[in-house]
């Protein structure tokens, strides 16, 4: 099955009737939207940041039901393989961003993407890194949500190492599950800082499976040998407004995939953690909610 980029929401909703609905092992290729809906092209300037709807951010292909998920349930997503538009835009948005008192003007650099790099100013290249930034399935509660913030569901969590070769395990909150994509970028850092990574279109191939009744707290990543400056990894993360207890909640999630993975005691798992993980601030500009992540190389496990 292949959906076209032009069939997009820009709010999560369990009230949403699904494109398709997905057997669990089943593969789909999905073409996602640039970031701004259509809102700037590759000839846009920065005046053109001055009039943005926000509310026609982040659009996502989707959703699509999940034949038998239900509440409880793990619903697996693997990203098989994506590929990137041409060009690509980052901006200091006005309002926007960790710095945004310090950035008031509007900013916009427009990218050239090449097979493996981007240029992101004239004559200043960085490696080519895809990523989806927003993943998530529909919220048990009525909506609709914005889609902006992430959450347990999963949605705009700007992780940076959800690309070739990733696995995310997300909670299943309603029947069918109703997952959806989009938010692709060709490079992004840690945290998102000025509110955009390098936006562009996607077409990606992913392959969904539910693991019954074994929902984590919130979503947990896994990569492979594939992942930019990661490698094999695993990830789990705390979502909400507040980043200490995000960072104790990703923590947490840590120690209990650890333990359920190598058989250590919860206390073993802890000193694992603290001398082989890495937190990390995925996500520090889509308020109220940042995502922090705990990283575990999985050599460690093995």
């Amino acid at each position: 099955m292949h959906v076209a980029r032009t069939r997009t929401h820009t709010a999560w909703d369990r009230t949403l009737s699904p494109l398709a609905e997905l057997t669990p092992g089943q593969e789909l290729v999905v073409e996602t939207a640039e970031a701004s809906g259509g809102q700037l092209d590759a000839g846009s300037d920065p005046q053109d940041l001055l009039g943005l709807d926000f509310g026609r951010l982040n659009p996502v292909t989707g959703p699509f039901a999940i034949a038998s998920a239900r509440p409880g349930d793990a619903l697996v997503v693997d990203i098989l393989d994506m590929s990137v538009g041409g060009w690509g835009w980052t901006a200091c948005i006005p309002g926007f961003g960790l710095l945004a008192d310090d950035f008031a003007a509007p900013h916009l650099r427009i990218s050239k993407i090449t097979e493996g790099s981007v240029e992101l100013i004239p004559g200043l290249e960085i490696p080519l890194a895809p990523m989806l930034g927003t993943v998530g399935v529909a919220p048990p509660e009525p909506g609709p949500h914005g889609m902006i913030p992430p959450r347990r569901w999963g949605g705009n969590m700007d992780i940076r190492h959800l690309g070739p070769g990733a696995r995310l395990i997300l909670p299943v909150g309603v029947d069918g599950a109703l997952l959806s994509l989009g938010d692709a970028h060709a490079a992004m850092g840690d945290g998102e800082v000025a509110g955009t990574g390098i936006e562009t279109d996607s077409t990606v191939r992913i392959r969904v499976d539910l693991l019954r009744d074994a929902a984590p707290p919130t979503p947990v990543v896994e990569t492979d040998a594939r992942s930019h400056r990661t490698g094999r990894a695993l990830a789990t993360t705390g979502i909400g407004p507040d980043l200490m207890q995000a960072s104790r909640d990703a923590v947490r999630a840590l120690l209990d995939q650890i333990v359920a993975r190598s058989g250590l005691s919860p206390e073993d798992a802890y000193l694992l953690a603290s001398v082989t993980a890495d937190l990390k601030i995925s996500e520090i500009v889509d308020a109220p909610n940042w995502v922090v992540t705990a990283h575990l190389p999985l050599a460690v496990l093995d």
